[in-house]
């Protein structure tokens, strides 16, 4: 019998129905602990379907799902910190009243770890939501999921859109606090030039059906080029 607790995450067959389109189509997947995963692909691909899937914000239409060896639901959400591509902040709140908001939802929220992010990311507590640029915002949501001490970490497009200082402070925000012996990562991104960097292993999404997947390092050799470059191969 398969032990799926020998990986973060085990998806066998996983499908996804939408009115007038399947979004994913039989995706078969194995992510080992300790690592970042870049879900790379353009829009429209099944990034963002395959992340709600796994939290439990989208019901699969068949296949399996295994987090830390739980099915996805309330047990399993404890394990994940979920950073969504829609902007979900009140703009009325303050940064850190957004902080402490936030902490009072989970268990596993770290005080100290989130003080340190806000000093690094150079936001300021008593600034409102409302007034902070949208790079500005997109720190702060990367904020609220390392902030936690969760097993699985799973940031749905966390570049899109943003100015190229936000994204450089964002990549060096998750290089200094990913956990490698207690947590494992899931980026979904078509920014990959520059964040290529961060990923121990790629998995490349293509209408729903897994196109490519392995180890980062091992596909530059076996292609001779880089990450990004494969990537414009494929979609561009």
């Amino acid at each position: 019998m398969m032990n799926y607790a020998d990986q973060a995450v085990f998806v066998e067959g996983l499908r996804k129905r939408y009115p007038g389109a399947e979004a994913l189509r039989g995706i078969n997947l194995q992510l080992e602990r300790g690592q970042i995963w870049g879900l790379l692909g353009p829009n429209g691909s099944g990034k963002s379907t395959f992340l709600k899937c796994l939290v439990g914000l989208a019901q699969p239409d068949g296949g399996l799902i295994k987090i830390y060896n739980q099915e996805p639901g309330r047990q399993a959400r404890k394990l994940i910190a979920f950073m969504p591509e829609l902007d979900h902040l009140y703009r009325w709140m303050t940064v850190q009243g957004t902080l402490d908001f936030t902490a009072g939802f989970y268990q596993d929220w770290q005080a100290g770890r989130a003080e340190e992010l806000l000093d690094f990311m150079r936001l300021k507590g008593e600034q409102k939501v409302g007034a902070l640029s949208r790079g500005m915002r997109a720190r702060l949501k990367l904020i609220l999921a390392l902030a936690r001490k969760a097993p699985l970490i799973l940031l749905d497009e966390p570049f899109s859109g943003i100015d190229p200082s936000s994204r450089e402070r964002i990549v060096e925000g998750i290089i200094r606090q990913f956990k490698s012996e207690e947590q494992t990562m899931i980026i979904s991104t078509h920014a990959v030039g520059s964040t290529e960097q961060l990923f121990d292993g790629v998995i490349f999404l293509d209408q729903g059906e897994v196109y490519l997947q392995g180890n980062a390092e091992d596909l530059r050799t076996e292609h001779g080029q880089s990450i990004n470059d494969i990537f414009k191969e494929v979609f561009v």
